[in-house]
């Protein structure tokens, strides 16, 4: 029965390698996104604090919007998060799968 019972954690190291928990995390009326809060949330469903659905839902994010920002992560951490480096970020990827 173990299996069936939804696995959350109470904690998770956050993108700066501080312990993030549900209250630590952005508000639940945070308009402004910086990439430290992106990164946060990211980092909260990556680590199962909350899942995906929570964090769309508590955020009023588009599936596609939390993809982005997951991906930017992952190709260039928390850098690819930048506005202004996005095209950068995008053309290096794009070069590196050419090649």
């Amino acid at each position: 029965m173990i299996e069936n019972q939804e696995i959350r954690a109470a904690k998770v190291l956050g993108p700066l390698g501080e312990i993030l928990t549900l209250e630590a995390l952005p508000s639940v009326d945070t308009r402004r996104w910086t990439i430290r809060r992106e990164a946060e949330v990211v980092a909260a469903v990556v680590g199962a604090l909350l899942t995906l659905d929570e964090a769309l839902e508590r955020y009023e994010l588009s599936v596609e919007e939390f993809a982005s920002w997951q991906r930017s992560i992952e190709r260039s951490g928390m850098a690819g998060l930048r506005v202004t480096l996005l095209k950068h970020y995008r053309e290096r990827y794009e070069r590196q799968n050419r090649y």
